[in-house]
């Protein structure tokens, strides 16, 4: 693996997204949204495993991303960000099988899952692309937030 290309390659995609400031994950979703001409769902994932932490699926319709309950605001950030990055990247999704399809949409139609991005590999070039992505994401956010005096979650409240 080329780190040094895959770094390279979430920069110059962080740059082409020309996002206007303050960046939140809201504005990152309108404008993949915009960009892609798609809604995009995002929801938890009920009683998923230590192996799932976040998936995209292509439905005929819409992208859908289905995350693990996180232990925190952003760490589910982190996990969302790293979806929207393969959807950035532009990474192709695999034909699921109606088999997979119905695992987690038991009442649907397993014609209507088109594709999904299944991956079973966490250090090949297409993961490690869009988790510096979503890095880099998150850090505009974070520079965003102390730009406008915000504070991540509950900081405020808890410590005054």
């Amino acid at each position: 693996m080329d780190y040094d290309a895959a770094r390279s390659r979430a920069r110059e995609a962080e740059a082409s997204l020309s996002l206007s400031e303050p960046v939140s994950l809201a504005s990152i979703q309108a404008h993949v949204e915009r960009q892609r001409n798609r809604k995009i769902v995002i929801k938890p994932i009920e009683g998923a495993t230590d192996k799932v932490c976040g998936l995209w699926f292509g439905l005929d319709h819409m992208d859908l991303i289905l995350h693990a309950r996180a232990a925190s605001e952003v760490h589910r950030q982190q996990i969302v960000l790293h979806e929207f990055a393969h959807m950035i990247l532009q990474h192709e999704q695999d034909i699921v099988s109606a088999e997979y399809a119905g695992t987690f949409f038991p009442d649907l139609d397993p014609e209507r899952v088109v594709r999904a991005l299944k991956r079973t590999d966490f250090r090949n070039e297409y993961e490690i692309a869009a988790e510096l992505l979503a890095d880099r994401l998150a850090a505009r956010i974070r520079r965003s937030q102390d730009r406008s005096g915000g504070q991540p979650g509950n900081f405020g409240s808890v410590f005054g």
